[in-house]
């Protein structure tokens, strides 16, 4: 994968511009240059600004991800374990703000995560937040991290809910968080 390189996309795709959160269509031909590559979704810069294409579009970018499909995450390896709630924060640590290049377990923005078993049924509630209250990416990043705990074999629910209290600050941010943001 080629990242701050420009590529031409190969068709139009359904994008999510950032930070708004809009859903915007970018044409086939359109010139991008990918900033962020993590969590199976690309950042990529436009003429009109950043935009989020997820991995079910990166074809248009010339990805090839059946690459990737061979590789074991450290969700799988702690599911086999036995480990489901180790499992999901694993899953949640595939999210990304598209516009910093950390997760969001590492960047602090996950208070609480519990699963819960009833009936034969799995449910998994999540408590997070954002850097900043006003940010409109909040409703794609609570999805993203819904669906990614909704891969794990064995979840029937997930609830992902944006909370505010306590305030986000950076001392939340992990050591790791920290050493890939250069604030070490």
């Amino acid at each position: 994968m080629k990242t701050h390189e420009e590529i031409e996309l190969s068709r139009e795709v359904e994008a999510i511009q950032i930070p708004s959160g809009n859903l915007i269509s970018l044409p086939i031909g359109t010139r991008v240059m990918i900033t962020q590559a993590l969590g199976g979704t690309y950042t990529v810069a436009t003429e009109s600004g950043l935009a989020r294409i997820s991995k079910d579009n990166a074809d248009a970018l010339g990805i090839d991800l059946e690459a990737e499909k061979d590789k074991k995450s450290a969700a799988q390896q702690a599911l086999e374990g036995g480990d489901l709630e180790k499992a999901v924060w694993e899953q949640l640590k595939m999210v990304f703000d598209p516009e910093i290049p950390v997760n969001i377990v590492d960047l602090g923005l996950v208070y609480d995560c519990s699963v819960q078993e009833d009936e034969g049924e799995t449910t998994v509630q999540v408590k997070m937040t954002l850097t900043a209250p006003g940010c409109g990416m909040g409703p794609t990043i609570a999805a993203d991290a819904q669906s990614k705990i909704l891969m794990l074999e064995g979840i029937n629910h997930a609830q992902v809910d944006l909370v505010w209290d306590p305030a986000w600050n950076q001392d939340m941010i992990s050591e790791e968080g920290r050493m890939k943001l250069g604030m070490v």
